[in-house]
């Protein structure tokens, strides 16, 4: 697209990254928060250093832990290479959430009074190529006549406006949640994170988009999970949530329930 060519420079590079394109595996792992870069043309966007390494403008650990998993699952890994400060790629052009000008307790002085066209140069050259991504992978595991579960991966932060969050690990579903049911009952109360359905956020709160847009119409088997980012700060966290939602998914995608559109 040309407003894309225009929009990044050539030390940008592209919006969306690829990884493991010829995965064999049923899932397909998308990771909308994975960066927390920024396109030159917005240098800082006005914030500090402390805030653009903070939750605010990216998922920490969620890209390395979707890579782990997309190693042991063999699985195809989709994910932004920018900061969901520019725009939020699990938002539609339509939600205020989309791009934010407060996000928690930081203004956002370079998404403050955005023109229309600001706003719709941002959602072509970020939104649309990284959804569109996603649309034609899923088509094309289709043409090699391969099944797809979608599986997004997301981190949170331990304290949001001050409250302190006990779950560890979120499964959140939208309407369809036969692989949310299923991975809940799997753990069987064993699990050695603390898991809990919708937690810390649920549809209510807009963040399953990417499910609804593409899973939902298709009635592909599909999850968001969230994981509390101090638990995996370091390779040795990664590895082990990694390894305990591999094995999840793989156990669960065996034996899916029947679908609950009421949720459970």
């Amino acid at each position: 697209m040309l407003a894309e060519k225009t929009f990044f420079t050539e030390n940008d590079g592209e919006p969306v990254a690829i990884e493991n394109p010829r995965g064999r595996g049923e899932v397909l792992l998308v990771c909308e928060h994975a960066s927390r870069r920024l396109p030159k043309r917005y240098g800082t966007l006005g914030l500090s250093e402390d805030a653009l390494v903070s939750h605010i403008a990216w998922d920490p650990g969620a890209l390395a832990v979707a890579r782990l998993i997309s190693k042991q699952l063999d699985a195809t890994l989709i994910y932004q290479r920018f900061s969901r400060l520019v725009y939020d790629c699990n938002r539609p052009p339509e939600s205020p959430a989309a791009i934010r000008d407060v996000s928690e307790l930081f203004r956002i002085p370079g998404n403050e009074n955005l023109s229309e066209a600001e706003k719709s140069l941002r959602t072509t050259s970020l939104y649309l190529p990284f959804q569109g991504a996603i649309r034609d992978e899923i088509a094309a595991r289709r043409a090699r006549g391969l099944q797809t579960v979608l599986v997004t991966v997301h981190s949170f932060t331990r304290v949001y406006f001050g409250q302190e969050r006990a779950v560890e690990i979120g499964i959140l579903h939208d309407t369809d949640s036969r692989l949310a049911d299923r991975m809940l009952q799997t753990t069987g109360g064993t699990s050695p994170y603390r898991l809990e359905r919708n937690e810390p956020y649920g549809p209510a709160d807009g963040v399953t988009h990417t499910l609804e847009l593409h899973a939902l119409p298709a009635g592909l088997l599909n999850v968001m999970i969230e994981v509390r980012n101090d638990l995996i700060a370091d390779e040795a966290g990664q590895s082990a949530a990694a390894d305990f939602l591999s094995k999840l998914l793989r156990e669960s995608i065996g034996t899916p329930t029947k679908n609950n559109k009421n949720g459970g």
